[in-house]
């Protein structure tokens, strides 16, 4: 097992008078971070899978007596996939407020339904973490930077779940396989009576063809033959449920720039790659610089999510198709970047940018892509 960063943080959390709510999407490897944890309490843990009816029914009723019979002597207890929980957010309180001795880890498959379900109640009384597929950096931790190096072709293919990373290629593809077929719509299909999978998958298919491009709703709607706010609404799930995420376009000083433009990307590579059917070598495809982009800024927002940084993230496109791939906002200060997975001689102008907001544009290449995602904190 490929230790994960959060394990440390989420310890150093514990017993601090708050529930802790533990959200990633489903093989990510929560329940393996968490069953880490609690091997250092074996005799004050407890782990109970909040899918299997019983245990669900036992925590459904609102009565600390009875929920404090039911964990028993337990200090530190895990709820895993506790959305299944009626009322989770109710239930949490009531265990932080009236049973404080006990530690709960909650985790959640999909943070769109976790979240509602206990940010209004919980105020105050939570940490909230999100545990992403395995980062190049808890990669290099656990072997060393070069060979965090050489999986990078492998992550670009197969994507970073942990059981795909640590296959072998056919293994791998299966795995992937299997997560993006039939995993990847679970939660999805639990909310609001959505019922039409076939209209989710070719959703994704169309996402998946378009990553690095600018998206329309208009036109996903049109293509899938549904009205743009059900496009809209289909895409806040993905998102909530972690498969993809949305950067919008950058606009500060210039009438030229594209001010309501979207950009979609996919948490984990291969759940793209599995969607569109198409595993080949790097060398061989069409579609690199777009996978480079593409993991370039989600193994940025990893680092970034690790280290506690808020940022504000966009790509920048001028109607006349000038654009910059990435631009970060924090603390009033703007930093750009342009990925180029290989050598581009083409000369690139960033004058309007670089002049207009008083910086450099950085590019990120494969010599270079370390120092863009490197953290200089430890695991």
């Amino acid at each position: 097992m490929i230790p994960r960063f959060l394990e440390k943080t989420i310890s150093e959390s514990l017993f601090m008078g708050k529930a802790i709510v533990l959200y990633g999407a489903r093989q990510v490897g929560k329940t393996t971070l968490v069953r880490s944890i609690l091997s250092k309490y074996p005799d004050s843990g407890k782990y109970l899978n909040c899918e299997i009816h019983s245990i669900n029914s036992n925590l459904s009723v609102p009565e600390p007596e009875r929920i404090k019979n039911f964990l028993g002597g337990a200090k530190l207890v895990v709820l895993d996939e506790a959305q299944y929980i009626p009322n989770t957010g109710k239930i949490l309180k009531l265990i932080v407020d009236t049973i404080p001795q006990i530690q709960i880890i909650a985790t959640g498959s999909s943070g769109f339904d976790l979240a509602n379900k206990t940010s209004e109640a919980m105020t105050g009384r939570v940490y909230h973490f999100h545990l992403h597929p395995l980062s190049v950096n808890e990669i290099a931790s656990a072997t060393d930077p070069f060979i965090a190096d050489s999986a990078v072709e492998s992550i670009l293919r197969f994507g970073a779940y942990p059981e795909v990373y640590t296959s072998v290629e056919d293994k791998a593809m299966k795995i992937i396989d299997e997560i993006s077929s039939s995993y990847l719509y679970k939660d999805i299909l639990m909310f609001d009576d959505i019922r039409k999978s076939g209209v989710i998958k070719n959703l994704l298919i169309m996402l998946a063809l378009q990553v690095g491009n600018e998206v329309s709703y208009n036109e996903l709607a049109k293509s899938l033959g549904i009205n743009r706010l059900t496009v809209i609404k289909y895409l806040d799930l993905l998102e909530g449920c972690f498969v993809i995420f949305r950067l919008n376009s950058f606009s500060r000083n210039l009438r030229s720039e594209l001010s309501k433009s979207v950009k979609i990307y996919f948490f984990d590579l291969g759940i793209r790659n599995s969607l569109i059917r198409n595993f080949n070598p790097m060398g061989l495809r069409e579609d690199s610089g777009r996978l480079w982009e593409n993991f370039c800024i989600v193994e940025r927002l990893k680092m970034l999510n690790f280290m506690g940084k808020r940022v504000n993230s966009f790509f920048w496109r001028t109607y006349n198709k000038k654009e910059i791939d990435y631009v970060e906002e924090s603390d009033g200060i703007i930093r750009a970047f342009e990925f180029k997975y290989s050598s581009d001689k083409r000369k690139n102008s960033y004058a309007e940018f670089e002049s207009s907001y008083n910086t450099k544009v950085e590019v990120v290449n494969r010599s270079n892509f370390y120092k863009f995602i490197q953290t200089d904190r430890e695991g």
